[in-house]
């Protein structure tokens, strides 16, 4: 499947919420969080869209200073294990070597196949965060990717 990156513009904001609603159903972002995530400067949201221009998923990263946190990363069911959620890390791994010190993320716990793709691109799990999330409640594994002049430290 050819996946397109692109940076999220407002005309795909429903269809960014609908995604949201679809995949975290329990406890979706509303359309004004991810219309305040456009309008902040330290915020990007990139999309993946198919060979049709569909959406297919979305990152969310903010930015502070020289570190940067993986908040959000939703692909459409019918997308997944298709490289959606790869070729979403490595756009923001690779903006990540060029200008961060660090990457961070929250993962669910029982979530072993994110967690097997955060470390395929080099993140390690460094915390626990006790009863991070909720419906379910559950612990989320901290995980960060180091960079150092452009260069992995991690993996």
């Amino acid at each position: 499947m050819r996946i397109q990156i692109i940076p999220m513009t407002i005309e795909r904001l429903p269809q960014v919420a609908a995604l949201e609603q679809a995949c975290f159903p329990a406890d979706p972002w509303s359309e004004g969080v991810f219309r305040e995530a456009l309008a902040n400067p330290r915020v990007s949201v990139l999309l993946a869209l198919g060979e049709d221009g569909g959406l297919l998923g979305y990152a969310v990263l903010s930015v502070m200073l020289d570190e940067g946190n993986l908040d959000n990363i939703a692909v459409a069911p019918q997308a997944r294990r298709q490289g959606v959620a790869d070729a979403l890390l490595s756009a923001l791994t690779g903006f990540g070597r060029g200008h961060l010190a660090a990457l961070t993320l929250e993962v669910r716990a029982s979530n072993a196949p994110a967690i097997a793709l955060y470390g395929k691109h080099g993140f390690a799990a460094v915390g626990r965060r006790k009863n991070y999330y909720s419906a379910p409640r559950e612990d989320a594994i901290l995980m960060t990717l180091e960079f150092e002049h452009g260069i992995t430290t991690a993996g």
